[in-house]
């Protein structure tokens, strides 16, 4: 099924292990990872003809590179392959999946649809999950590694990374979150890959702070002495002369851990202040001695405004610091006399040396923030070298690329119409850019991971270039020695996989798909709550989770019973801002056992600066007044089996085929129309209002052309051809 494709032995050894077990594939960057999954896809496709593939990367732009490979090299016709992404509607997704063979998506898109049960993974035969090491914690891997497992008629797991990790344990804990049974490793040094390897150069250029920017620097590190000499006369931390991040935020939980215990007195509150200024202080640190003066001006220009606007005590403290304001006039200063960080010269510098030598040359600068990426691009542009800057998509008072934007400038990057790719870490995992001369990284980053994904943009095809940037007497030196420290321990750690880690990975037991095709116990999840652990774990207990937008509750459990769904924090915010007793009232009305269930071990009296005895009110209110029982569980797991619970009594043998917008109570008439009209998709009962008063019944509306529809504010082409479709096409017959 590839064409134009000869495979190398060790990718042909490698799929011998695949084709038989659920297999971890760990090679260098730029050895063919993807050129595996397509020859295991098509092995899959040949046993299984009938069968789906699916393809998951972390990033659009990376699952579209996927895509373009497959299309370039495997022979199937090129409408049986298809990108998952945001950009499609669920339901058209789940109408593609129907007719697709090949599927590229993020795991979050396909999270989604496999949460909303859109998608069977029944029939799928091979789930490949590129940059398995992300497979931990709480990211979609997991929850998609196992809903796979537990669901498909013949599952099979190929996991693919360069970078697997420093630490064995983490390691085991990917290799048991996605069903592992084999490890595959290829190092640089390996005999069958040796041949294949292009030389790398790296060097570090080691440059000196001017002296405007190591007085800034002292005021910084005496504001933060001064603060934890403070912290320690409470007895709350030993040192006065650093504390790393990690332990400063190791520190800070411990407090808040005393404050929620109820420990509130004065050194424990104002040690929680301190630490919160002291964050604030390393920050701007670490802006000083890695970044550029307009970023650290303009971080300066943020805290003062917090500070002006009262948004928290400890910012309030922090400006009238005298270190701190010191280091802002210093920095004010250095900023008009136009004194840079020196690393923006030597960026300059070393990109013109490399376009002098080649005037096609194609340079990658690495960079942690936006903000200096902009400042890098300003810089080159001096330099009359064209460039462009690659981040993320927009966040919050930011600008960002769209990934359609993202595919566009990857695209235009190797036809060569710019020099330099300004990046941020979002083009640092697998993007394929054939000829890459250097590397640069602005500042050295403390993660063996991501120092070998940014280096592995270079060296795939002929020998590339890495120059590391480092200001001396700073963390840069620090973060390079620990990401250098982490990759030998990585070394390490593959050479242990090698020989020990077969005996650890045993094949996890399949269930069957007949222990799912009993009737199950249903529950509609209002869809704002799809990303929230309750719902995971709802379906990973095997119930029938319907995905729907609901006026009233957070989840329905009958005909009868609503639950709305609160954590601690949540719970004291509503009642601050008014939010809840409106919930609840909207909730009394539409179902006749509403429930309020919050979720947290911590102590409501405590979270807030709130009276005890306000609580104590909303209490009496909800349970007396209301009427409404307050359910408390520890953590997601706990509150998906209370709902598992309830509903399981709720749903008799003739009660299970209920609706999310069917009548609960006895309405008025006026309630009756606005839920009708908002039961249309995406509608909701602020626009079914909106929608009646300016049609003025249930009638006109559904009688409404399109062009009428839309006049209402918030209708456009999409919701009014949704309320047409309901209401004219013909209901289908079973």
């Amino acid at each position: 099924m590839l064409r134009n494709f000869t495979p190398r032995l060790y990718q042909e050894t490698i799929l011998s292990t695949c084709v038989e077990k659920n297999t971890l594939v760990v090679l260098p960057t730029g050895m063919g990872k993807t050129a595996v999954a397509m020859m295991l896809a098509a092995h899959r496709l040949k046993m299984y003809p009938e069968s789906k593939i699916v393809f998951l990367a972390p990033t659009k732009p990376l699952a579209e590179q996927h895509l373009q490979s497959f299309k370039k090299t495997f022979q199937l016709e090129e409408e049986k392959m298809a990108l998952f992404t945001g950009d499609t509607s669920p339901d058209e997704r789940a109408a593609q999946w129907q007719d697709i063979q090949l599927v590229f998506a993020t795991p979050q898109g396909l999270e989604n649809d496999v949460i909303g049960s859109k998608i069977s993974l029944e029939d799928v035969s091979l789930m490949i999950f590129d940059e398995a090491h992300r497979a931990t914690g709480d990211y979609s891997y997991v929850f998609i590694a196992k809903q796979y497992n537990r669901k498909a008629k013949f599952p099979k797991i190929l996991a693919l990374t360069a970078s697997p990790g420093a630490e064995l344990l983490k390691v085991e804990d990917v290799c048991k979150n996605l069903f592992i049974d084999a490890v595959e490793v290829r190092t640089d040094d390996d005999p069958d890959v040796k041949p294949y390897i292009q030389e790398v150069d790296v060097k570090w250029v080691k440059l000196d702070l001017p002296e405007s920017f190591r007085q800034i620097k002292h005021h910084l590190t005496e504001s933060i002495k001064g603060k934890l000499s403070e912290i320690k006369k409470y007895g709350l931390t030993k040192s006065v002369q650093f504390i790393s991040k990690r332990d400063l935020l190791a520190l800070q939980a411990e407090l808040r851990q005393k404050m929620m215990e109820g420990e509130r007195d004065f050194n424990v509150m104002k040690s929680v202040s301190l630490t919160a200024e002291i964050i604030k202080v390393q920050h701007a640190l670490e802006l000083l001695e890695t970044q550029c003066v307009s970023a650290l001006k303009e971080y300066f220009a943020k805290v003062f405004d917090e500070g002006k606007a009262g948004k928290s005590k400890a910012v309030k403290n922090l400006i009238h610091d005298l270190n701190w304001k010191s280091a802002f006039i210093l920095t004010q200063k250095a900023f008009e006399h136009n004194v840079e960080h020196p690393k923006l010269a030597e960026a300059l510098k070393l990109v013109q040396e490399e376009l002098a030598q080649n005037r096609t040359a194609k340079i990658i600068i690495f960079t942690q923030y936006r903000d200096t990426a902009v400042r890098i691009k300003q810089e080159l542009e001096k330099g009359k070298v064209l460039s462009e800057v690659f981040v993320g998509q927009a966040k919050k008072k930011t600008t960002g690329l769209s990934q359609k934007q993202q595919i566009e400038m990857l695209q235009q990057f190797r036809d060569g119409m710019f020099s330099v790719l300004i990046a941020t870490s979002v083009a640092e995992e697998g993007l394929d850019i054939p000829r890459v001369d250097s590397v640069i990284f602005y500042e050295p980053i403390p993660s063996a991971i991501r120092s070998i994904q940014r280096r592995g943009r270079t060296g795939r095809q002929e020998k590339g270039k890495v120059v590391m940037l480092v200001a001396k007497g700073t963390r840069d030196e620090a973060f390079s020695w620990s990401a250098k420290t982490k990759e030998k321990q990585m070394h390490q750690v593959l050479k242990n996989i090698r020989t020990g880690m077969g005996e650890k990975l045993k094949a996890q037991p399949q269930q069957t798909i007949s222990s799912f095709t009993q009737e199950k116990t249903k529950i509609f999840a209002d869809y704002r709550e799809k990303s929230s652990g309750v719902v995971k774990e709802l379906v990973e207990m095997g119930l029938d989770v319907k995905l729907e937008m609901l006026n009233t509750a957070d989840y329905i459990l009958s005909g009868r019973c609503g639950v709305e769904f609160k954590t601690t924090e949540d719970f004291v915010q509503s009642i601050i801002d008014g939010r809840l007793l409106e919930q609840l009232k909207e909730m009394r009305k539409q179902f006749e056992r509403p429930v309020l269930i919050v979720e947290g071990i911590e102590d409501i009296y405590l979270l807030r600066n709130i009276h005890p005895n306000a609580i104590r009110g909303m209490l009496a209110t909800i349970a007396v007044s209301y009427g409404i029982p307050i359910l408390r569980t520890r953590d997601a797991k706990d509150t998906a089996s209370l709902l598992q619970m309830i509903a399981r009594r709720e749903q008799s043998d003739d009660s299970k085929d209920f609706s999310p917008h069917a009548d609960r109570k006895q309405m008025s008439t006026k309630d009756a129309q606005e839920y009708v009209i908002s039961a249309f998709p995406n509608i909701g009962m602020n626009l079914a209002k909106e929608l009646l008063k300016h049609f003025g019944s249930v009638r006109n509306v559904v009688n409404a052309s399109e062009d009428d529809l839309k006049k209402v504010e918030g209708v456009g082409d999409v919701k009014a051809k949704n309320i047409k479709d309901v209401a004219d096409k013909d209901y289908p017959k079973e």
